[in-house]
């Protein structure tokens, strides 16, 4: 069955949107013809050829391999690939480290790959995290999705695993990737908006494309606005296979798990480090790998037998759809440890060159068909980027193995090679370099001898085409402070949208067939009609629920790594002070010392303590929680602090803890709050020990409520 787009009303068509048509007028195309305007015309390929299926790649079959011979795909992703030199299309907005990897066990029963079979050995990786949608000046705290890259440099070979920090994509097929980054992207006539998805383009585009419904609510979900690098979990999205010594291939998902646990910002407080420090996110992972603070991630898999491939009410080679953990547990394999932070940000982080084709022997490809277009893609695009065919001599790029084989020359080539023949077989250089027959371990790479027997076809599978039951599923394994947040995201990121026909083809034709009372909330904020009935019929699936996808309890339950500021002024209570750091540094958290300016403050026994910052230089926002020690001189001065006072209101509206040590509880007056389970009153270890309780629930989410009521 082919997946066609929805049909566009006539009333939306040519002629009646103004702010599309403004530039193109007949008189200014008669004068300057390479001006172009599409209205009426058909869809054509570069060499002119009229487009009958731009939905759909062409097949060996329609759940089958991705054909080379594709001349429309390949155009449309080339000219793609080639849009931006030289920084990357997507993704450019990046940042990385050194580390290692190392596996829990000997993994053989599950594959023949080197890496996985020794649980002695430390695998160096080179990680890259990123946002999608904007250039490399946009932030880092935009709501958008995170890339999750990373280089294994095997004894093998490299095998790059290129994911994300949610396990689902907007689109099934690798020919709609081109369309769908044109419009995510900065709209063309006006370059705005820079790093974010509340535009007509996108919404546009995602409305008139229902696979993209289960995305496009990871995307309005806490998810995209991630605390830290540290605290993002990591998907490889794509269906592999593992296949053993024996031949044997299992379908699997890449999985990393962060040890710090997975949590987000809140909305607000994303906004504002937008614009008081751009690089929160790479400044914490590098602070955080300077201190010895190494972020730590369990990498596993979820292993679905050849046989099972049929078993589920999905398709597993379906880009837009997870495997629920309550189906198929993950299985851990082994950790990653970022541990050294990059010598020179351009020779290494930016010109690392990731690609999902880079793989080693004992992992293999499905017929994805999105993994199948990414794997023409990716080194096409780092031949344009990094100057031609030899990017992989690159220091960072360079694999530990030696290379020898017959592609020689091009552009920037530095290998210097001896021998005459630069081809196989040969005769003059000894036979040299030969093939490694695939025997049963450390053999040369064989591909998986799967049957394919199936015409070629564009079309999309009809096991492609449940588009809402997972997106529902998402919604309703939510908290309720984490739906609030969805209905929130969806009513701000349409609220931008221009056109009120995208606003309500949006509402009614997706978010109804998610969740009629999330599609109801949505109108109400936009002030449209709530839709009274979905549009498509709901399928029958075998879980309403996944608590597995919930952040609310994927908390690590600990501090560790976490960040208290203290406010003082002169006049402070030394003694809690140093109370607070020595428990801070037993449960591996830090604490820094805020004065009004960067001046050191005197305590109450005449002791100047140095500070880390004035309360300006480094805002609430860059906490996770706030404590104030007494001292009655310093109460009384930061009770007229109008810098101070607004601190805590901002961590109180954030939904941080905070703890009011001593004669600080007298400011609970001066800002009007009322003690809760995250506002912590109290001078002895008890009161200490709930303030650590309430910093490791990470947001206090009861007040959230009244915190609304809190100025910005």
């Amino acid at each position: 069955m082919s997946t066609k787009k929805p049909s566009t009303p006539k009333s939306q068509m040519a002629g009646t949107d103004t702010l599309d048509r403004g530039n193109s007028n007949s008189k200014l195309q008669s004068l300057e013809p390479f001006r172009s305007d599409a209205t009426g015309q058909a869809l054509r390929t570069n060499q002119g050829v009229k487009v009958a299926d731009n939905q759909n790649s062409l097949k060996a079959g329609a759940r089958g391999p991705s054909l080379l011979e594709d001349f429309i795909m390949r155009e449309k992703i080339t000219h793609f690939d080639h849009e931006r030199i030289p920084e990357r299309i997507v993704h450019a907005r990046g940042v990385g480290a050194h580390g290692y990897f190392q596996s829990y066990d000997n993994h053989s029963a599950l594959t023949k790959a080197g890496f996985l079979r020794d649980p002695g050995k430390k695998t160096p990786v080179f990680v890259r995290f990123s946002t999608v949608q904007g250039p490399r000046g946009s932030g880092d705290t935009v709501r958008d999705v995170r890339g999750f890259a990373v280089k294994f440099f095997t004894d093998e070979g490299n095998f790059d695993l290129v994911g994300n920090n949610m396990p689902v994509f907007f689109i099934q097929d690798a020919i709609k990737f081109p369309d769908f980054v044109h419009a995510v992207k900065p709209e063309p006539h006006n370059e705005i908006p820079t790093g974010g998805s509340a535009h007509d383009t996108f919404w546009d585009f995602v409305s008139l494309q229902p696979e993209s419904a289960h995305m496009v609510i990871w995307a309005m979900s806490d998810r995209a606005i991630p605390k830290s690098l540290r605290s993002m979990q990591g998907f490889g999205v794509h269906t592999f296979r593992l296949i053993n010594a024996e031949g044997r291939s299992s379908f699997v998902k890449f999985h990393w798990r962060p040890t710090a646990g997975t949590c987000s910002l809140v909305w607000d407080e994303a906004q504002k480090l937008a614009g008081k420090d751009t690089d929160f996110h790479r400044r914490d992972l590098w602070e955080s790998i300077e201190a010895g603070d190494y972020p730590e991630w369990e990498f596993g898999v979820q292993i679905i037998a050849e046989e099972d491939e049929h078993s589920f009410d999905f398709d597993i080679l379906d880009p837009t759809k997870l495997i629920p953990e309550e189906l198929v547990p993950i299985t851990p394999l082994g950790k990653m440890v970022l541990d050294r932070n990059p010598d020179n940000y351009f020779a290494e982080t930016e010109q690392v060159a990731f690609c999902p084709g880079h793989i080693v022997p004992g992992i293999d490809f499905s017929n994805d068909p999105l993994l199948q277009g990414r794997l023409f893609s990716y080194t096409d695009t780092q031949i344009s980027r990094l100057g031609g065919p030899n990017f992989h001599e690159l220091p960072i790029n360079r694999p530990l193995t030696p290379l020898h084989n017959g592609q020689r020359d091009a552009m920037h080539r530095t290998t210097i090679d001896r021998g005459r023949a630069a081809y196989e077989p040969n005769s003059i250089d000894g036979g040299w370099p030969r093939e490694t027959p695939p025997a049963a371990q450390d053999g040369g790479f064989e591909s998986y001898n799967e049957r394919i027997d199936a015409h070629k076809i564009r079309q999309r599978s009809e096991s492609f085409g449940d588009h809402f039951s997972q997106a529902r599923l998402f919604f309703n394994s939510m908290s309720k402070h984490e739906q609030e947040h969805i209905i929130a995201a969806y009513s701000f990121e349409l609220g931008k949208v221009e056109r009120q026909w995208i606003r309500e083809r949006q509402v009614n034709e997706i978010l109804a067939n998610i969740d009629l009372h999330l599609a109801a909330r949505v109108a109400e904020n936009l002030g449209l009609a709530a839709p009274k009935k979905a549009t498509v019929a709901a399928r029958k699936t075998s879980l309403a629920r996944s608590p597995a996808l919930s952040q609310a309890n994927l908390l690590p339950g600990h501090i560790k790594t976490r960040k208290v500021a203290i406010l003082a002024t002169n006049g402070v209570d030394g003694a809690a002070i140093d109370a607070l750091r020595k428990a801070l540094k037993a449960e591996g958290a830090h604490a820094k010392l805020l004065g009004p300016t960067s001046a050191p403050v005197t305590t109450t026994d005449g002791k100047r303590l140095p500070v880390d910052a004035s309360m300006e230089g480094l805002p609430s926002v860059a906490f996770d929680a706030v404590f104030v020690p007494g001292g009655a001189q310093s109460i009384k001065t930061l009770s007229g602090n109008g810098v101070a006072l607004h601190y805590l209101l901002e961590a109180y509206k954030h939904l941080k803890a905070i703890a009011l040590h001593g004669e600080a509880r007298e400011l609970l007056h001066n800002l009007r709050l009322e003690a809760d389970e995250g506002l912590i009153l109290g001078a002895d270890a008890k009161a200490l020990k709930a303030f650590f309780a309430a910093i490791a629930q990470h947001r206090v989410w009861s007040r959230e409520e009244k915190a609304k009521a809190i100025p910005a």
